[in-house]
């Protein structure tokens, strides 16, 4: 008994050495990006820091040794030792024997398992012993969750292998991935976003599955992309390919027609249902289908629902598109109001389209020029609602000029606003539409001729009126 004492606790301190040098150990892989994500996780499961007193008393009695604890710890000892020496055909034979007779000894005997497994397909000729391989490598998986848990991570590490290694087995794809993101949620890693969204799309076009699911995929994947991207930007560098790639793949599916005929049955069924709503107007107003009656459906009940700044600034658009000014200028209002919390459309971008619309289409001037300003304190390094402006007060020269002089001064201040627009903004496309107005208008301005007679010359100070009420400097035509 002493003996067999001994050689336990000669076997775990030379496992300790082992395993605290083998911590840092990278593995090999074939999928670069999930392996990757894998190692993040698998670098801090390494096992087995430290062998306590209690421990190395009762070793021998721990099931998580099996049978034969000494050989478990001597066959892990053996097995760890070759493996970090990247000895592959030699580490296979004793983690085979801790695999099947002490099982849960260590976590790393399916970390380092699945690497082994892989290297046994990549250097097997034989086809059949190739995909025999493969089941060995899911049932290392398997065994994995059975002992050690964390069943949604694992199927993750699992379907990206069998794809890799099955490519064409769609519906496995489909439906190990759905389990692991439907056990991750948030958590879901981008590799297995996009391989369940892959097998989606494929099914439908199979015919094994309703178009909608490829919607709701969509709709799910970019929720978990985005929140990944908001909460772990470091793990950007795999997410933003998988989101990358998910909308090409969704992009032949989002036409408006598509779109219409999967949620339309939906409304009548449940018109008042909140989420479905919030779902169809997301939908069609990102794929560009804010015509469609469905979307003013939805959106109308949506903003009755649930009144944001968001449902608040559709139906705004919406009336917009309709024509009907008076109540869009109220709901853009309402979406101003109500994203005061900062959530919301973009409160520049609102006031800019308040000023043009309330410009164009409902010719009032001076209240056109107030949302142009409300968006210039927003962003005063934007020159656009100053080319705005000076385009209000160029198309007012004729209604508010009497003669050439007083026309003439409607001009200078356009112009002031085309010089403000260029001086306070980068953009270079501001910059040259600013330059061709200025071009373009200067050339209405009154000679040096009228300037003298008028006793402007000199660059003497002019009073505007009429709605503009603002000063300018007379000047000559170019």
């Amino acid at each position: 008994m002493k003996t067999n004492q001994y050689l336990i606790i000669t076997a775990a301190l030379i496992l300790f050495g082992v395993s605290s040098c083998f911590a840092g150990t990278k593995t090999s892989t074939t999928e670069a990006a999930s392996v990757s994500m894998e190692a993040a996780y698998e670098m801090g499961a390494q096992e087995d820091a430290a062998f306590s007193d209690a421990f190395l008393a009762d070793l021998q009695d721990q099931p998580r040794y099996g049978n034969d604890s000494v050989r478990c710890v001597m066959n892990w000892s053996l097995y760890a030792e070759y493996y970090k020496q990247r000895n592959f055909p030699m580490a296979i034979e004793p983690w085979r024997w801790m695999f099947f007779n002490c099982p849960i000894a260590t976590q790393n005997l399916y970390i380092h398992g699945v690497q082994l497994v892989k290297f046994l397909h990549q250097n097997e000729t034989d086809p059949i012993k190739r995909e025999a391989y493969v089941d060995t490598l899911m049932m290392v998986y398997d065994q994995r969750i059975k002992y050690f848990g964390r069943e949604g991570y694992v199927l993750g590490r699992k379907v990206a292998d069998l794809y890799a290694y099955r490519p064409n087995a769609v519906q496995e794809h489909y439906d190990i991935s759905e389990s692991s993101i439907q056990l991750e949620g948030n958590a879901s890693q981008a590799d297995v976003l996009l391989i369940n969204f892959q097998a989606t799309v494929r099914l439908v076009e199979a015919g094994l599955m309703e178009a909608g699911s490829i919607v709701e995929s969509y709709d799910r994947s970019m929720d978990y992309i985005e929140f990944s991207l908001l909460n772990n930007p470091k793990d950007s560098i795999y997410f933003n390919p998988a989101k990358a790639n998910i909308e090409s793949l969704f992009e032949p599916y989002a036409s408006c027609e598509n779109l219409v005929r999967i949620y339309k049955p939906r409304f009548d069924a449940t018109p008042e249902d909140p989420e479905l709503l919030d779902k169809i107007t997301y939908m069609l107003n990102r794929s560009g289908c804010t015509d469609e009656e469905l979307f003013f459906l939805a959106t109308r009940n949506y903003h009755r629902l649930r009144p944001t700044a968001q449902s608040a600034f559709l139906m705004g658009r919406m009336e917009n598109n309709q024509r009907n000014f008076a109540q869009a200028l109220e709901y853009y209002e309402q979406a101003i109001e109500l994203s005061e919390n900062g959530n919301g459309p973009d409160k520049f971008t609102t006031y800019m389209l308040m000023a043009d619309m309330v410009y164009r289409n409902m010719n009032r001037m001076s209240q056109a020029r107030t949302y142009a300003l409300r968006a210039s304190e927003i962003r005063p390094n934007d020159g656009r609602p100053f080319l705005l402006i000076g385009e209000m007060y160029a198309a007012s020269a004729r209604s508010c000029g009497t003669d050439e002089i007083s026309t003439g001064a409607v001009y200078w201040a356009a112009v002031d606003k085309f010089i403000r627009a260029r001086n306070v903004d980068d953009d270079q496309q501001v910059t040259d539409r600013a330059n061709q107005l200025i071009s373009t208008f200067s050339q209405y301005f009154p000679g040096n001729e009228t300037l003298f007679f008028h006793g402007l010359d000199g660059g003497k100070s002019v009073r505007v009126e009429c709605w503009i009420n603002e000063t300018t400097i007379a000047r000559p035509r170019p």
